[in-house]
């Protein structure tokens, strides 16, 4: 660890630290970290130069207790607005910080959380063109080569990782097992839909990376490039086997947490009502694809963990749940005692 952040992490307990927090300019051809702040609660919120994408990136961290100690990593990911609100600020966004209960259920857990903040509509892939709209988009790159050298050193990365994400990040997250084999030992995916490459699935990429005003040409070509097949983990499943994995679905009909007082909706029955209808709509679509997924995996006899849930929407609550549930299988992934 750092001075620096130790310094941050000294801070936020109340203490007095005479060190600075900030760091130089960082050098145009090396990721580094740029400066470290307490954020709310156990929140440590870095600024990372990512040399691929020539910018800084933010990134929210829960760092593991025992700070003195070794922890692996584990990575969560947002859906298709990155995390953030239109002005780049994770704390008005939709994210696992501000959606659920990360922040205390992993507060006695000897693991790094790492949420990025960005990337919308990018599925975190390496585009082989910019983007006139979203920009440079070297996202696989960013979080496979770059972060995980600066988090490592930072928080006393054991070496050991994991990635999970939700929705847009739930295709990522087994996009990015699949590009650095042996970086992550588990891989989750809550209500995502893991095919890119055919009608279907280009389809639903489509509609996510132009929904956020970004050309899906720039990222994987035109249809028929290679690099869509490339892309695509339900059509290189068998690259997954020796992976911890776990994926779910709702199936989009309403459930317990779909009330006008469930997670998130603060008694607005406008927002209910989006839950159910868009919402419900999503998750019908990515049960399909989970069921569809489950199904690869048995035929290539890889082990996963799959939870169908008979109800359910598109929504936080859910991936709340989800992460609960998917702890245990993790936990063991990354040696959490």
């Amino acid at each position: 660890m750092s001075v620096l952040t130790r310094c941050v992490l000294v801070l936020a307990a109340g203490l007095a630290c005479a060190a600075p927090v900030a760091v130089a300019s960082p050098s145009l051809d090396a990721a580094r970290l740029i400066s470290v702040t307490p954020g709310p609660g156990r929140v440590v919120e870095l600024v990372v130069h990512s040399a691929a994408m020539a910018k800084p990136v933010t990134v929210a961290v829960l760092p593991a207790p025992d700070s003195a100690a070794n922890a692996p990593v584990l990575y969560l990911l947002n859906g298709v607005d990155g995390g953030a609100d239109a002005t780049g600020d994770w704390r008005e966004g939709g994210n696992w910080l501000t959606r659920t209960d990360a922040d205390t259920f992993f507060a006695d857990k000897q693991v790094t959380v790492v949420m990025p903040i960005g990337g919308a509509g990018s599925y975190y892939a390496d585009w082989q063109a910019d983007d006139p709209v979203l920009g440079r988009q070297r996202w696989t790159t960013f979080l496979t080569r770059e972060l995980p050298r600066v988090i490592d050193t930072e928080f006393h990365g054991s070496g050991a990782n994991a990635v999970a994400g939700v929705s847009m990040a739930g295709t990522a997250a087994f996009q990015l097992a699949l590009a650095a084999p042996r970086l992550y030992t588990a891989v989750g995916s809550f209500s995502g839909c893991v095919s890119t490459s055919g009608p279907q699935g280009r389809a639903i990429v489509n509609t996510v990376v132009s929904g956020q005003n970004g050309d899906p040409v720039n990222m994987w070509g035109q249809p028929g490039d290679p690099l869509w097949a490339a892309n695509d983990p339900f059509l290189h499943a068998e690259r997954l086997r020796g992976l911890a994995i776990y994926i779910s679905s709702g199936t989009g009909l309403p459930g317990a947490l779909d009330t006008v007082n469930g997670p998130g909706l603060q008694g607005d029955s406008m927002k209910l009502l989006d839950q159910l209808i868009i919402g419900g709509g999503l998750d019908a679509v990515t049960a399909l694809c989970t069921q569809q997924l489950a199904a690869r995996f048995r035929e290539l006899a890889i082990p996963a963990a799959v939870n169908l849930r008979p109800t359910g929407t598109h929504s936080w609550g859910y991936w709340r749940e989800d992460l609960r549930h998917s702890w245990s299988m993790f936990a063991a992934a990354l040696r959490v005692g």
